[in-house]
């Protein structure tokens, strides 16, 4: 399986509300439950009605169209990332899932999964 990988800095934030986020940018995942809206998006794009942010993180993800009857995927590159102290934060899409690594952690992610038989691009 293929991982691509990206090279701009990412954030996730917690917003008051989405009238700020540009939701034409090229990466933007919104997440909204009856306690909080979360935003993913670059650092660079963080909107200024942001009531909590974490920056510092960097972004791949899994190449290709995954199906849905597809199982353990994300679990396995979580175990994987896990075995090396690396921690997470995942968003999944209708197509694929996109992992997020602290940017300290970035290039040891990439080399565990190397290592693990998983191709970066």
């Amino acid at each position: 399986m293929e991982i691509k990988t990206f090279e701009y800095p990412m954030s996730v934030c917690k917003v008051t509300d989405y009238s700020r986020v540009n939701r034409e940018d090229a990466f933007v995942f919104l997440g909204q439950t009856d306690e909080e809206r979360s935003l993913v998006c670059r650092t660079e794009s963080v909107p200024d009605n942001t009531s909590a942010r974490d920056d510092g993180w960097r972004m791949m993800r899994l190449q290709g169209v995954l199906d849905f009857s597809l199982i353990g995927i994300l679990s396995k590159i979580s175990s994987i990332l896990a075995e090396h102290r690396i921690g997470i934060f995942a968003v999944s899409t209708y197509n694929t899932d996109y992992i997020l690594v602290k940017a300290e952690n970035f290039e040891n992610a990439l080399t565990a999964l190397a290592g693990a038989g998983y191709t970066i691009v």
